[in-house]
């Protein structure tokens, strides 16, 4: 049951941070083999003459975080309160022309917050959609990059999977 629940909290938090799993596992680096009988030593040595040759072919860096990828921090109720104060003044203000400011400032006060809700969940999806362009440009960046890698190691004599 312990092991069930870690699951599930491992795939909300990745789907709450904007990480699909699916395009974590695309992102996987190639697999080398040493064909050629190469050392260890020789590996290693050809693997970072490779991975710098990829870096300047492509420009990318895997350990970078992907760019714009987490966005802005937002600040949290701002929309729906500033909604709500602005309808309560304008709910007062008309309110008190029609003989009850309280009443008139309460429903302001509602129809105000309700709409800062939509426009904060409308700036919600704007900033998924942001995170989802700027994800599928790193995905094709890493590509491009274990591509220009893949494409040196097989040059030095290695098997790439």
């Amino acid at each position: 049951m312990l092991k069930r629940s870690f699951v599930i909290s491992l795939a909300a938090a990745s789907l709450l941070c904007g990480v699909h799993i699916r395009q974590a596992a695309a992102q996987a680096a190639p697999i080398i083999y040493p064909s050629g009988g190469q050392s260890l030593d020789q590996q290693a040595a050809d693997e970072g003459a490779c991975r710098s040759w990829a870096q300047q072919q492509t420009g990318m860096y895997p350990g970078q975080a992907a760019p714009g990828y987490y966005g802005a921090p937002q600040q949290q109720g701002a929309p729906v309160l500033g909604g709500a104060a602005r309808g309560a003044a304008i709910g007062a203000v008309g309110g008190a022309i029609a003989g009850d400011a309280g009443k008139g400032a309460g429903m302001g006060a509602a129809m105000g917050a309700t709409a800062g809700l939509f426009r904060k969940n409308q700036q919600r999806r704007q900033e998924a959609n942001a995170n989802e362009q700027a994800m599928a440009a790193y995905q094709a960046d890493m590509g491009r990059y274990n591509q220009a890698f893949a494409a040196c190691m097989q040059g030095r004599g290695y098997t790439v999977r």
